[in-house]
């Protein structure tokens, strides 16, 4: 591998970690965030009492 390919895929892979390891860190750094969800009701036609 010629040197600039090595600092190509270094860089590269570099990149690749620290974006995971930013989003992960997005991810678990945010406390309680289930309070700001609101609950879904849906209604399928299934769920209709038989006449």
């Amino acid at each position: 591998m010629t040197t600039s390919g090595l600092l190509i895929m270094i860089s590269s892979v570099t990149t690749v970690v620290c974006l995971w390891s930013w989003c992960i860190y997005k991810v678990l750094s945010q406390p309680a965030e289930t309070e700001h969800l609101q609950p879904v009701e849906l209604h399928t036609p299934d769920m209709d009492q038989p006449e």
